[in-house]
């Protein structure tokens, strides 16, 4: 639905040139909202200008493209649309490029000059891209560019040089986009455009790349970093830490596939490690960690021990975790104020379930996102823990995909979770008597590739929806998508 505010706004915007010469005798507070329809609509050549002419300090938009009063469309839940980003960043050049009056215009008031252009929160899905919409990829590349050719150009005349700006943005980059963005880095140093990071994310990166990078940003801006695919081992670890140790205000931290040099312990691997611990307790605002595939089966200990503060946030997917890890884990400070929880891919159904169970009861109170993703939890277990996992109770998403459940099991698991009032997301996985001919107990990968019965599936799918129709939470969602950008972010939690 949409206000009479709003299609007045759009109905403003309709002419193009007419809106543009309007924008001086119209309420400055309007231009939020015109901001927003112009975005939406593409009117690039209005959304050039409102930017040119932008009345306050901070144009965000985390702020400008959010569900609002007058339009519940959320922006910042699409891809943005690759017209309307680009005339931002015209928008933005011809601001640093015009001098503070022009001929026939209104000054640019200092007061109210921009000083900050927030582009952080954009979607990043991952998913192919849309010709007609912008990657988080292809945002870097726009943003780096107008550095670049800032930097390069010509910035106005003599004594009128541009009120300096601060982007921000979260910065992806690989081995292809590296010396541009490095370039565009050292350009923005001292530059009327200043780039500052909040979210880094490398993959694939070399290890000195990762750390000239970690160099030229902003240790008062960077939020998080994600290093991917970088097969660093426990001594590329130790040389990039102390470089990522710097960042005081670092909350998130996310090392993916640093694979073990542990695997064959030497005295330099130990060494290693100790050093990397005693880099992680430099941090003092981290609130989440993840160490996904990196083997620390017995040193999660150490690992967890050196923290100063209580983590909120702990991937730990496909780390060979022992029961004496996750009865660490039960028994630590972390555990009370965890909301987000990843123990995909370890083995819960053996000797590790009990420490698990305790694990779930010392979180309850606070935990919101639970992925068990590939946990070999086949209904027994599942049975035997549903009395803690339904003192859940804020709950909110359940991941169960790639278990050998049956469809008995996961009907008592929707009965049992209906007192878990806030749960949204159930991403459990195909049952197990959905597939033919099936070894027992199955091994993750026969769950992930087996063909399965589709007819008897779409019955089972059916049965699963009235249960849910019949006790009044039809608005749950249970489903076996894996790719549904379901799994939320610990930053939106």
């Amino acid at each position: 639905m949409h206000t009479l505010v709003f299609l007045s706004a759009r109905q403003v915007l309709q002419c193009q040139p007419a809106a543009c010469q309007a924008l001086p005798l119209l309420p400055r507070e309007l231009f939020p909202l015109l901001f927003k329809v112009a975005f939406m609509d593409k009117k690039t050549v209005v959304l050039r200008e409102l930017v040119h002419t932008w009345p306050f300090p901070l144009l965000s938009f985390q702020q400008l493209l959010q569900e609002c009063a007058h339009c519940s469309r959320a922006l910042l839940q699409e891809r943005p649309s690759t017209e309307s980003m680009q005339a931002v960043i015209l928008g933005l050049t011809a601001r640093l490029h015009s001098p503070e009056t022009e001929a026939g215009t209104q000054p640019l008031c200092r007061k109210h000059t921009l000083r900050v252009l927030d582009m952080t929160g954009l979607l990043d899905d991952g998913v192919e891209q849309d010709p007609g919409t912008m990657s988080m990829w292809d945002c870097t590349a726009a943003v780096a560019r107008t550095c670049i050719a800032q930097q390069q150009g010509v910035t106005g005349e003599p004594g009128l040089a541009p009120v300096p700006v601060e982007v921000r943005v979260d910065l992806r980059v690989n081995r292809a986009s590296y010396a541009f963005l490095r370039e565009a880095l050292r350009s923005s140093v001292g530059s009327p455009l200043r780039l500052c990071c909040r979210d880094l994310r490398a993959e694939d990166l070399p290890m000195r790349n990762t750390v000239a990078l970690l160099q030229l940003l902003d240790a008062g801006c960077l939020r998080r970093v994600d290093l991917r695919f970088n097969n660093l081992g426990l001594r590329g670890l130790s040389v990039i830490i102390p470089h990522v140790a710097r960042f005081q205000q670092l909350a998130s931290l996310r090392l993916h596939y640093v694979h073990g040099d542990s695997r064959q312990p030497s005295v330099d691997g130990e060494d290693n490690f100790r050093y990397f611990l005693a880099q992680m307790g430099r941090f003092t605002s981290l609130r989440e960690l993840s160490m996904g595939s990196s083997l620390l089966s017995g040193k999660l200990d150490q690992l967890l021990s050196t923290l100063q503060s209580p983590l909120e946030s702990l991937e730990l997917a496909f780390c060979a975790l022992l029961s004496e890890d996750l009865r660490f884990l039960a028994r630590s400070p972390h555990a009370v104020h965890l909301k987000k929880l990843d123990l995909s891919g370890n083995d819960l159904s053996g000797s590790q379930l009990e420490p698990f169970q305790a694990l779930l009861q010392a979180a309850a109170a606070t935990l919101l996102h639970l992925e068990l993703t590939e946990c070999q939890l086949a209904d027994t277990q599942l049975l035997a823990s549903l009395p803690v996992l339904t003192r859940c109770a804020s709950l909110r998403y359940l991941g169960l995909y790639g278990n050998p459940l049956s469809v008995a099991g996961l009907k008592e698991l929707l009965r049992d979770s209906a007192a878990q009032a806030e749960l949204r997301t159930v991403v459990h996985p195909f049952p197990v008597d959905c597939y033919e001919g099936l070894p027992w107990p199955p091994p993750a990968s026969v769950l992930l590739e087996a063909s399965i019965n589709e007819e008897k599936f779409a019955r089972v799918e059916a049965e699963l929806h009235q249960l849910l129709v019949d006790s009044g939470r039809a608005h749950v969602l249970w489903t076996t998508d894996i790719y549904g950008r379901l799994a939320a972010d610990y930053f939106s939690l």
